[in-house]
């Protein structure tokens, strides 16, 4: 299982440990991933994602996970998102 967002696609950056004496060594940056499970209106139904903490604080601000997907950028999305978006644009274009 990669360390990628599945909704804003953080990844995992790399960087140095820089001591006292200013010795460098190589570190990862890890993104703060969680398990989240999230309700779709326009679906009706929860939909379980990994995603950051950052992200889970988006959707909440983009008042739901059916605003947020739409307004995203597919290029950030994993597979499993953007069928969902799409699911969600189908949805509402039949309603």
């Amino acid at each position: 299982m990669s360390r990628v967002c599945e909704l804003t696609g953080k990844k995992v950056m790399t960087g140095n440990n820089v001591s006292h004496a200013h010795n460098k060594t190589r570190r990862r940056f890890l993104p703060n991933l969680t398990k989240a499970t999230l309700l779709s209106d326009v679906l009706g139904r929860s939909v379980s994602l990994r995603i950051s903490t950052h992200a889970l604080r988006s959707v909440e601000h983009n008042n739901g996970l059916d605003n947020f997907l739409l307004k995203a950028r597919d290029a950030d999305l994993s597979a499993k998102a953007l069928k969902l978006k799409k699911e969600i644009k189908k949805k509402q274009a039949a309603a």
